[in-house]
C-alpha cells in the first residue's frame, strides 16, 4: 500500500518552488519539432541549401529557344 510522501527527518519538507526553472526548459525542448531532435540539420548546411526556383514542367521544355529569348506564341 501506498503511504503518503513525506519529507526526511532534519530535512525541510520541499515547496516545489525550484521546479519553475525546470518547467521552462521542459517547455523550450517540447516546443522543439520532434524530427529536429531526432535528426537535426547542422546550422551551416542549412545556411548553404540553394533557394528554390520554378523549374519547367515534365514535357515542357523548348530545347531550340537560347536562355533570355522570349518563348514563342
Amino acid at each position: 500500500m501506498l503511504s503518503a510522501v513525506t519529507s526526511i527527518p532534519g530535512i525541510p519538507e520541499h515547496d516545489g518552488s525550484d521546479l519553475a526553472e525546470l518547467r521552462e526548459e521542459i517547455d523550450a525542448l517540447k516546443a522543439i519539432p520532434h524530427e529536429e531532435i531526432v535528426s537535426p540539420v547542422p546550422r551551416n548546411v542549412e545556411e548553404r541549401e540553394p533557394d528554390p526556383h520554378a523549374t519547367d514542367p515534365i514535357g515542357g521544355e523548348e530545347w531550340d529557344r537560347r536562355d533570355g529569348e522570349a518563348p514563342e506564341s
